[in-house]
């Protein structure tokens, strides 16, 4: 799954060369306006949906690619290498093994051959909430069934591309919290059409934020859902939506680094060619240094990278790897924006540079969709054997 570092052959160099020439077609300047519109990239993500990249997790025989998730990672690290931002449709990817895994065969076939296609798109998932935020097993959002119906109440924050989504992952407490044994077990998970649910009980509040990423606030009123809308079993839906988070992680640190080799890559260019007091920035060990440490650490969290999805492709337990690369990776990314934007000068801080734009957009990955510290605690408690923090 990983490369052969005995030849340096790259086993994804015809996925690579297939994305970077999708990607050529929308160049900085494409990425630049939606950006200053605080727009979504609509024609780029069609795109990628009619090339078939966004179905690269569905299984063959529901039309889509029956790819791992190591080729979904190069997916989303080549959108980013070039310039775009695999925000606007990275839950597309992390949301289908959600949906594969734990789906009912009748889900299956209902969904993903419509999802595959383009007609349909899955790229919410609805955890997180205003008052429990990293604290997962406290969510307030419950789930009672009424008949054949589930009804739904709650508060959601941080949803993401809800407005450009049909479907949408949501998890709920279907147990209170005071009668289960463990405090992750009574929650499930149910597939929402985003659009009927707008008619009939759920609210949804745009949050403008510091980068062009679509994010939202969710409100339940008495939202009801059919029966068949439960993934899984009930009660199993915290065990299920780790299989997404697992996918997450890994893939957002492959758009980290990603973003970390575009910085390197330009502010390498620039300090070859930016001459002051008669010799190019570049010569200047003050210059180097900084630029060499981002790429080692760039290089060091993409071998996590492949380990994390030869993991998760394999079946194998894989949330310390998933977490691990993504803490590199978010790092790595975030001192290659700070060498870049510093040694641009005053041009870093330009639109027409695109540093400044890409610099907002890594600097995201420090807090989500995990923050560091919850990282270092996961680390300590569960691969280091050190008591519970919390």
């Amino acid at each position: 799954m990983s490369h052969d570092l005995s030849t340096g052959a790259d086993p994804y160099q015809d996925i690579r060369a297939a994305v970077r020439a999708l990607c050529a077609e929308f160049p900085p300047e494409y990425h630049r306006r939606v950006d200053e519109a605080r727009g979504y990239p609509e024609e780029f993500v069609d795109a990628l949906t009619r090339a078939g990249w966004l179905a690269a997790l569905i299984p063959e025989e529901y039309g889509g690619s029956g790819l791992g998730l190591a080729e979904a990672s190069v997916i989303m690290e080549e959108i980013n290498r070039a310039g775009g931002n695999s925000g606007a449709c990275h839950g597309q990817m992390y949301n289908m093994n959600t949906l594969v895994r734990h789906g009912s065969e009748e889900q299956r076939q209902r969904y993903l051959p419509r999802i595959a296609s383009g007609e349909l798109r899955l790229q919410s998932m609805a955890v997180t909430e205003p008052t429990t935020g990293t604290d997962t097993t406290r969510i307030k959002t419950t789930a009672v069934k009424r008949g054949d119906r589930w009804v739904i109440n709650g508060q959601k924050v941080w949803i993401s591309r809800v407005q450009h989504s049909d479907l949408m992952i949501l998890l709920a407490r279907t147990t209170p919290l005071d009668q289960v044994q463990k405090k992750s077990e009574g929650m499930s998970i149910f597939l929402v059409d985003i659009a009927a649910a707008m008619k009939s009980g759920m609210e949804v509040k745009p949050i403008a934020n510091m980068v062009n990423h679509e994010t939202n606030e969710l409100f339940f009123d008495d939202l009801e859902l059919p029966e068949d809308s439960l993934i899984g079993e009930e009660g199993k839906g915290f065990k299920y939506i780790l299989t997404g988070l697992n996918a997450e992680r890994t893939l957002i640190a492959a758009e980290c680094i990603g973003d970390g080799y575009w910085f390197t890559d330009k502010v390498v260019a620039y300090a070859k060619e930016r001459v002051v007091f008669g010799r190019p920035i570049g010569q200047n060990q003050g210059v180097q240094f900084p630029i060499a440490e981002a790429y080692i650490e760039i290089e060091a969290a993409n071998l996590m990278r492949w380990d994390a999805c030869r993991r998760y492709d394999a079946g194998l337990p894989c949330g310390a790897q998933a977490n691990m690369a993504k803490y590199l990776a978010a790092k790595a990314s975030w001192e290659a924006a700070n060498a870049c934007i510093q040694f641009h000068g005053g041009f870093g801080f330009a639109n027409e540079y695109d540093v400044e734009r890409k610099f907002r957009e890594t600097r995201l990955y420090q807090v989500a969709p995990i923050s560091t510290n919850l990282i270092l605690s996961h680390v300590a408690e569960h691969v280091l054997g050190l008591p519970r923090s919390f």
